[in-house]
């Protein structure tokens, strides 16, 4: 079921019930769509004003890369949900099964893939946020920031979903390197959010 299609006060409705889904890797994937939609509203504030005309081609062509991870993160939501049945369904499976563990390691790594996914689209959001704050208009620049902020949080948000899984993993070795993966994009995008809210937050306060 696809949970985009419900109101705002359906989705938080469903989420607080005790279905197995959405979870917590649909919430980062929806709160990643809004923070790029943050950015991508100071690029559609930026567009046509003669104040920015150098500057234009440069975020016309950054808000299309955003109208496209809008789509992308928000079709993340249904993903997670049919990404995590196998895993639901293996831990149904009787223990005296001998398929059983093999079942439940390709489903538990088939249940890792759409955080990192949602996350590698959240890193994409978090740098066209940069840009944003950086070159779009300076009416809209705390948006910006919002974007970059709530970005950051639904990237930390889609690695729990990563760990909580790879943790179980009887493979180590590809668990330890998915884990690596994540921690690298938190290290470098989970800074670049902070650099955003710092450089915006001065703009008003002062450094």
């Amino acid at each position: 079921m696809d949970f985009t299609q419900n109101t705002c006060r359906e989705f938080v409705t469903v989420l607080a019930s005790n279905a197995p889904v959405p979870g917590g890797g649909g919430a980062a994937a929806l709160v990643g769509a809004i923070g790029t939609a943050l950015g991508n509203m100071v690029g559609s504030l930026t567009v046509g004003k003669k104040k920015y005309a150098d500057v234009e081609e440069e975020i016309v062509a950054l808000k299309a890369k955003c109208d496209a991870l809008q789509t992308a993160l928000l079709d993340q939501v249904p993903a997670d949900a049919e990404g995590f049945e196998p895993l639901a369904k293996a831990y149904g499976i009787p223990k005296d099964d001998p398929n059983r563990d093999e079942i439940l390691e390709n489903a538990t790594k088939t249940a890792c893939a759409v955080p990192v996914k949602i996350m590698e689209l959240c890193c994409e959001g978090i740098a066209a946020a940069k840009v944003f704050a950086e070159k779009g208009s300076k009416l809209a620049v705390s948006d910006a920031g919002c974007g970059a902020v709530i970005l950051k949080a639904a990237l930390e948000a889609a690695s729990l979903n990563v760990y909580i899984n790879t943790k179980s993993l009887k493979d180590r070795e590809y668990a330890e390197a998915l884990n690596e993966k994540c921690e690298a994009m938190i290290r470098e995008y989970g800074a670049m959010a902070d650099e955003v809210y710092g450089a915006v937050r001065a703009k008003f306060l002062g450094a």
